[in-house]
């Protein structure tokens, strides 16, 4: 399954699925955009079991283009996995996750 998108109001919150990885990225990358359109992104990572470095410059791309249009962007979770990635490539401050996040 893709990325869920559940409206709060004007905030979109983005589910990211358990195997996030190219194969899933489509359907995640169709989430973020609609986010785009919204005041506010929240990105819940809590569920992230598999992650590549695909889906992680999909978000990098995301954050960007939402810093751009001024979009508030936070997360309400982060798996172990996803942090670990991030910090491998070197991607934990870029995509601005928090410094300690319980999944």
């Amino acid at each position: 399954m893709g990325g869920r998108t559940k409206g709060k109001g004007e905030a979109r919150v983005i589910a990211l699925p358990a195997d996030f990885r190219l194969a899933s990225t489509a359907d995640v990358k169709a989430s973020l955009a609609d986010a785009l359109g919204a005041s506010a992104a929240e990105l819940d990572g809590a569920a992230v079991e598999r992650v590549d470095s695909a889906a992680l410059q999909l978000l990098l791309v995301f954050r960007r283009e939402a810093a751009a249009r001024g979009l508030a962007l936070a997360w309400s979770g982060v798996s172990v996995a996803m942090r670990e990635a991030a910090d491998v490539l070197g991607l934990s401050q870029v995509l601005e996750l928090p410094a300690s996040m319980p999944a």
